[in-house]
């Protein structure tokens, strides 16, 4: 296995290969780019005989207004160059703005993206354009030293590369063009590597800019599923309250007028009646709590205020709710606050033997804190199986934090804090 990936590499890199010349064309196609820079810099100095103001002048805002409008049509280039030899594709930099004359471009001039081209074009492409050079050096070398041997008999003998009086001389020349030969690719392939990296890095979209944008773009695009989660669930709230429900009610009350009105039937059809009625409405209760579970539509007409106090009232302990919202999140942020101390006065109830709970709900800022704090045995965990996880990725998908502290004996306390920026 390894000495067949030698041979694979050593193959790639003989300098008959495709990829070897495709490397050299690379590097070598760079090079006016590379010194493009340099030479708008240097282009006051070949006016310095012109005039002493001209040159002053010239030395200001030549090289600066030359640079900067040839920066992103330099780069351009450059990315270009890499997908036509190489084929390496080079996302190109964000546009910067509206217009496209001097002074649009002079505006990009506090944009980072514009002195990376500029840190290129001037200080790593001319060392690139150095090398570029060596590399083309070394392949005139490799062809006329190997070579030399052919030419050499032709020449006069007392000419120093005379094959008949400096045998020795044109050997040790021809082995260094072999060696030239053969080492000239990895030179070129190591040239290429760099200049594409260079090109990716310096000419390309900034990493940490590129990641930043895309982290903002997932973050819109979360907050616009939960937002539609969210609409999706007041949307079954509202279909099933005005349609099922209804229904349900309607039937449970014919079943009751039945029941009420033929008391005469024979007893097992009676029966039947008042097991039917008796299943209506627990179904119906059920319906109600499932309803109330998906989205009460008493926390989109009044708030927060009065939907917790109808959760608070229907929890056996007692429950000390303060609510101070002076105004409104919006709905998405407002269901989940309402669903964690819903779930959390749940958890109270099944798991912790309190005798009371304090729920707190703040808004301080731009900020919703929510807090819930009983005097039960604690101990609580989001390894306990109480639906906690549930709640932190609840509260996750919003950017809010949550945290909880349950020492064994009590007291617990779930706090949580929504961002609710308008």
């Amino acid at each position: 296995m390894v000495s067949s990936s030698v041979g694979r590499r050593v193959l790639t890199h003989a300098p008959w290969s495709r990829a070897t010349w495709r490397e050299t064309v690379f590097v070598a196609s760079g090079v006016p780019l590379q010194f493009a820079g340099w030479a708008v810099v240097a282009l006051p100095w070949l006016i310095w005989a012109a005039s002493d103001l001209a040159v002053i002048l010239l030395w200001l805002a030549v090289p600066l207004g030359a640079a900067v409008l040839l920066a992103r049509p330099l780069a351009a280039a450059h990315r270009e160059r890499c997908w036509a030899v190489l084929g390496v594709d080079i996302p190109p930099l964000p546009p910067r703005g509206e217009g496209d004359g001097l002074w649009s471009a002079l505006g990009d001039l506090r944009s980072p993206e514009l002195w990376r081209l500029i840190r290129y074009h001037l200080l790593v492409g001319p060392l690139i354009g150095l090398a570029a050079l060596a590399t083309v050096a070394c392949w005139l070398g490799a062809f006329v030293l190997t070579t030399v041997s052919v030419y050499a008999w032709a020449l006069p003998a007392d000419s120093p590369l005379s094959l008949t009086g400096h045998a020795v001389r044109i050997g040790v020349l021809t082995v260094l063009g072999v060696v030239l030969l053969v080492g000239t690719p990895y030179l070129a392939d190591g040239v290429a590597r760099w200049d594409v990296g260079a090109v990716r890095s310096l000419l390309g979209p900034d990493v940490t800019t590129e990641l930043r944008r895309r982290v903002e773009d997932l973050a819109e695009k979360r907050a616009g599923v939960v937002d539609a989660a969210d609409l999706e669930r007041r949307r079954i709230e509202r279909d099933l309250h005005d349609g099922v429900q209804q229904r349900l009610v309607s039937l449970a009350m014919n079943l009751g007028l039945a029941r009420e009105t033929m008391a005469d039937l024979p007893p097992d059809a009676l029966k039947v009646i008042v097991e039917a009625h008796e299943e209506a409405k627990e179904i119906l209760t059920d319906l109600r709590n499932f309803i109330r579970g998906l989205h009460p539509a008493v926390l989109e007409d009044r708030g927060l205020d009065a939907a917790l106090s109808g959760v608070a009232a229907r929890v056996p302990v007692p429950v000390r709710l303060s609510v101070d919202v002076p105004r409104r999140a919006s709905s998405t942020v407002e269901a989940v606050a309402y669903f964690v101390v819903s779930e959390a006065l749940t958890n109270v109830v099944k798991h912790a033997s309190a005798t009371s709970v304090d729920v707190a709900v703040l808004r301080r800022g731009d900020v919703l804190h929510v807090t819930v704090t009983d005097d039960g045995k604690g101990g609580a965990s989001f390894g306990g199986g109480t639906g906690l996880r549930g709640l932190a990725r609840r509260v996750g998908s919003v950017d809010g934090t949550f945290r909880i502290t349950s020492p064994e004996g009590g007291p617990t306390t779930i706090t949580v804090e929504l961002p609710c920026a308008l």
